[in-house]
């Protein structure tokens, strides 16, 4: 059974005022403070526990992140600031689940459309990173290889007789 938002508040507040550490479950689920901050669509709480040190890609024992917490919801705020951070938009849930196929599975389209959109930029990026460090030992291949050409066939006499 899912938590209105207004029962993960208060689960929210519970925790924070235990002081239990952010990157320790705070329920039977294995959910940290982040992960009902995240399913609840609290961007702000949200950011805090990141900019406090929150594990983003820690799992529940659903094998949900933060992402599939947000995804599930539908709270493209959220998503964004997880995206910012640099969550991992390729771990599966227990059901084999990215959180762009629980997004859509949900009924949230326009949040699977922003996951997807943002998983591409980062292939097509991943890509070019690679293709430009092929490239980079390809031409220090290269250079290396002219410089000891050089030295050995390209020097200069001197003028003056002396070697």
């Amino acid at each position: 059974m899912l938590q209105q938002p207004e029962d993960e508040l208060y689960s929210l507040k519970q925790l924070i005022e235990c002081g239990g550490a952010v990157n320790c479950p705070g329920d039977a689920l294995g959910q940290t403070p982040a992960h009902l901050a995240a399913h609840g669509g609290q961007a702000f709480f949200l950011l805090w526990q990141l900019q406090t040190g929150v594990d983003i890609n820690q799992q529940d024992l659903f094998g949900e992140t933060l992402i599939h917490k947000a995804a599930r919801s539908g709270s493209l705020e959220c998503l964004s600031v997880l995206v910012a951070h640099d969550a991992r938009l390729d771990v599966c849930n227990k059901e084999g689940l990215t959180a762009e196929a629980l997004a859509l599975s949900s009924g949230f389209e326009e949040c699977a459309k922003y996951l997807a959109a943002v998983k591409h930029t980062q292939d097509m990026f991943s890509r070019a990173r690679s293709s430009m460090q092929d490239l980079k030992e390809t031409n220090a291949g290269t250079k290396r290889g002219q410089c000891g050409v050089s030295a050995v066939y390209g020097k200069r006499g001197r003028s003056d007789g002396f070697l």
